[in-house]
């Protein structure tokens, strides 16, 4: 299964990388296919990471959404996005974190 991972970046120590690439690993391990914008280059405007994520985000059997989303407005627009789609929709869960 193709899965986006969402959440907050913006503000963020390293822009939350670290567990975004910690959740693409996790997934990858589950035999998932992990779309991680993330892994984006620094050096784009906001707009073009949320056209690049929405993207990434149209070619998904789901979303998973780090601990955080709620307080982010491009992934609370990604997660509206998802439901939109019909994807099935994860959340990460406080003893998945890390």
């Amino acid at each position: 299964m193709k899965v986006y991972i969402a959440g907050p970046m913006t503000g963020l120590p390293q822009f939350n990388r670290p567990a975004s690439l910690q959740a693409a690993l996790n997934l990858s391990f589950e035999k998932h296919v992990p779309l991680n914008p993330a892994i984006l280059p620094d050096g784009l405007t906001e707009a073009d990471y949320m056209a690049v994520g929405l993207t990434m985000l149209q070619r998904a059997d789901a979303i998973y959404l780090l601990i955080g989303w709620q307080n982010s407005a491009g992934a609370r627009a990604e997660h509206a996005l998802a439901l939109k789609l019909g994807l099935e929709v994860i959340e990460q869960r406080a003893e998945n974190h890390g």
